[in-house]
């Protein structure tokens, strides 16, 4: 899987120009999955209605002893589905701004559906019979019923989308304003991730001459002739890279299409291509909209998520591996000299140091070694790892090749200090070679695996180590972390580049 991830960042040909007439014939956008949307929303809506049914009132589960009539709640059912749809309309639950992306989505259904519910409640009291009063375990039954169906639906449909976009289908046509640094760097996010449906053909830049090409785009014209190849080559977005115009030139494209611009959206980057990784958050204070940076990449939902799955991963790896864990502290002991452990300062989340525990695989004297031998702290230094390092121990050799050295960072990632699938953890002195990217690491924390560990370990090079850590952080889904954490462990029972 992450194998496939490089190649994809390095080769993946994102400058297809395709014809205005083959875009139109093939291209098919959100706007066409809205009503499909509705009908499906209807069904499941039902669905958690009926299910709820015949839970509370039909099954020997729950008995149920209040005044009863089954007429009152097809009533019910009849009023819940139309406003219900609704209520979803107007949390935006059909506004292709919310939909197949991130986690606002489901937080958005989540709301949408407790609204519902008390909307249940009020018509309950306009429509109830004599002595009839709504059930109160029905209530609570409906509301994690439909909050479960139509996530689940919505998560499967979102798949089904995400494969379609692969292939051509559901995604939006964009013209990139803007070639220089953050532009390129906006284009090649945008080609590592075919899933977010959107397909830049190429670019508008006021500095460079037209048919010129960059990083695989062609650059279409200038700024004043935006418009006309926005009708041209059939755009549905324009994405504003501000740091490469003129305050008034970005004014003027905005004049353009905020009016009757023939459907197109204009999307405003932050301004910095390097926060395209970190993320930002747009709060209005006096009416002004001011962009601040997150400190941590990963948050909300995906935060606990991420550290449910750390702190339960790391508990249960230790229970299951504490008798091998003693045992291979033992055999290090007989093996050389020294103490079992060994404790690497490394950074984690916003610089903080911290002491990265491993099973030692080195002799004790291997600083002192390096200082004699320059020309492997060289090597060192260019490539983060030796590649035959006479420092390490027999048993250090097989405990690196197996990654069991590593196993003791299970500790740190009960600590808070690391995570099971993150970037590599760097010491101080590397983390000058992230260049730009460098304050990115830090807004992660370092994992025990990561993309990097899959895809080649210690036969990349640090250019794409960083290039992998950056994409990860991007592209942070649980869902990632899980597919990682499995191909982990192929990876390390093949013994495949590690020394």
């Amino acid at each position: 899987m992450a194998e496939s991830i490089l190649k994809n960042l390095q080769a993946i040909p994102i400058g297809d120009v395709i014809p205005r007439t083959k875009a139109r014939r093939r291209t098919l956008g959100l706007k066409h999955v809205v009503p499909a949307l509705y009908v499906l929303d209807a069904f499941f809506i039902s669905v958690s209605f009926v299910l709820a049914y015949h839970l509370r009132f039909r099954s020997n589960l729950l008995p149920y002893y209040g005044p009863f009539s089954s007429g009152f709640y097809w009533t019910l059912l009849s009023l819940a589905v139309p406003t219900w749809l609704l209520i979803f309309a107007a949390y935006g639950l059909y506004n292709s701004r919310y939909l197949f992306g991130g986690t606002r989505e489901y937080a958005r259904i989540v709301n949408a559906c407790a609204v519902g519910i008390v909307a249940m409640i009020v018509l309950s009291f306009m429509h109830r019979e004599a002595g009839q009063t709504i059930s109160r375990g029905w209530l609570l039954l409906y509301f994690g019923l439909s909050v479960f169906v139509i996530i689940s639906y919505r998560f499967v449909f979102r798949r089904l989308i995400y494969r379609l976009r692969q292939r051509g289908l559901f995604f939006r046509r964009s013209l990139i304003v803007g070639a220089n640094q953050e532009g390129q760097a906006m284009a090649e996010q945008f080609r590592s991730v075919p899933t977010a449906g959107v397909h830049v053909v190429g670019f508008v830049d006021d500095t460079l001459a037209r048919g010129t090409v960059v990083n695989g785009l062609p650059v279409f014209g200038n700024t004043g002739s935006l418009k006309t190849l926005v009708e041209e080559q059939g755009i549905e977005e324009l994405i504003v890279a501000p740091t490469s115009l003129s305050r008034e030139a970005l004014l003027d494209i905005y004049r353009t299409f905020s009016g009757n611009g023939g459907g197109v959206e204009v999307r405003l980057s932050p301004g910095l291509f390097e926060i395209l990784t970190t993320g930002a958050t747009v709060q209005e204070v006096g009416s002004v909209p001011l962009i601040s940076l997150n400190r941590l990449r990963i948050t909300g939902v995906d935060a606990l998520l991420k550290g449910i799955l750390d702190y339960v991963g790391a508990a249960v790896g230790l229970i299951l591996l504490s008798p091998f864990l003693l045992l291979i502290a033992l055999l290090i002991k007989l093996d050389s000299p020294g103490p079992a452990l060994y404790r690497r300062r490394v950074l984690g989340v916003g610089g903080r140091t911290f002491e990265a525990l491993k099973f030692r695989t080195m002799r004790v004297d291997a600083e002192e070694y390096l200082k004699q031998h320059p020309e492997l702290a060289e090597e060192l230094e260019r490539n983060g790892k030796l590649k035959n390092d006479p420092r390490i121990t027999r048993l250090g050799r097989f405990l690196r090749k197996t990654s069991i050295d590593e196993l003791p960072q299970l500790i740190n990632v009960l600590k808070g200090q690391m995570s099971l699938v993150g970037p590599r953890m760097i010491s101080p002195p590397e983390w000058a070679k992230f260049g730009k990217w460098k304050h990115n690491l830090l807004t992660v924390k370092p994992g025990l695996t990561g993309l990097w560990q899959v895809s080649g370990r210690s036969e990349l090079s640090y250019e794409d180590r960083v290039r992998l850590d950056m994409h990860y952080i991007r592209n942070y889904t649980i869902w990632l972390d899980m597919r990682i954490l499995f191909n982990t462990l192929s990876v390390v029972l093949r013994g495949r580049g590690a020394y």
